[in-house]
């Protein structure tokens, strides 16, 4: 898993290569994570790693140039600070995505998959709201599908939860500490009426969600609906 010896890296390309490739193909694939904290179990870069994961596979199979992944996104606010932590503005994550497609459609590039994997409003309205001038927009946010029938925690605000961490067991299973995982359902007081996933409060372990519930395979279950969900949508039957 994660081989990336056959996956079109932008940055593993000379000029002449993309300039040949766009001849062929005009999509960019661009995997958005962040440097967020998502428990004691999981490493800051969990939504970065897997959005790679994705992308790269996606890259692979259907032949489209992947751009190096954006390891910084909008971070859901917490009452603790959380020793790592990076976070960037929204208008600053939007600012930079404008930039840089911007830049890829002076060079050709006619379609951009921009795919994270981080569900907390501010990052995904950032991404959503990008645009092209002379090119197609698509925004996939893995963990905003209905993946209900994959999972058996409580419905509700997740954040290093039973499917992000399951994800996670399944792809880099070295980089989990389950020992450390702790479940966290937040109170109706917790949850903001103006976002999907609250603050973290202050006596949540950082996470939200029953990471506790999360296992390798059913983060292969996940992977394999996910990755057939996007491959169909956007790759196959999307045009």
């Amino acid at each position: 898993m994660n081989s990336d010896s056959t996956s079109l890296l932008l940055t593993d390309l000379a000029c002449a290569q993309v300039h040949g490739h766009l001849e062929r193909d005009q999509r960019l694939i661009v995997p958005i994570g962040a440097c967020d904290q998502y428990g004691p179990h999981l490493p800051l870069g969990a939504a970065t790693l897997i959005a790679e994961s994705f992308a790269s596979q996606l890259s692979r199979d259907f032949g489209v140039i992947r751009a190096p992944s954006m390891a910084y996104g909008v971070n859901v606010p917490s009452e603790t600070p959380r020793t790592g932590n990076a976070s960037l503005r929204a208008k600053t994550l939007h600012a930079v995505l404008n930039d840089l497609l911007a830049g890829w459609e002076d060079h050709g590039f006619r379609e951009f998959i921009l795919l994270t994997v981080h569900d907390y409003d501010a990052h995904v309205e950032a991404i959503a709201t990008v645009t092209g001038t002379n090119s197609r927009v698509r925004v996939i946010e893995v963990l905003n599908m209905d993946l209900s029938s994959l999972l058996t925690g409580v419905a509700g605000p997740a954040h290093g939860g039973e499917a992000a961490t399951s994800l996670m067991l399944h792809l880099y299973p070295e980089r989990v500490h389950m020992e450390h995982a702790v479940d966290y359902i937040p109170d109706d007081r917790a949850v903001s009426t103006l976002r999907r996933l609250p603050r973290i409060p202050p006596d949540s372990p950082g996470n939200l969600g029953e990471p506790t519930l999360a296992s390798a395979e059913k983060g292969r279950r996940l992977y394999e609906y996910i990755y057939e969900k996007i491959r169909t949508r956007v790759f196959v039957d999307g045009g």
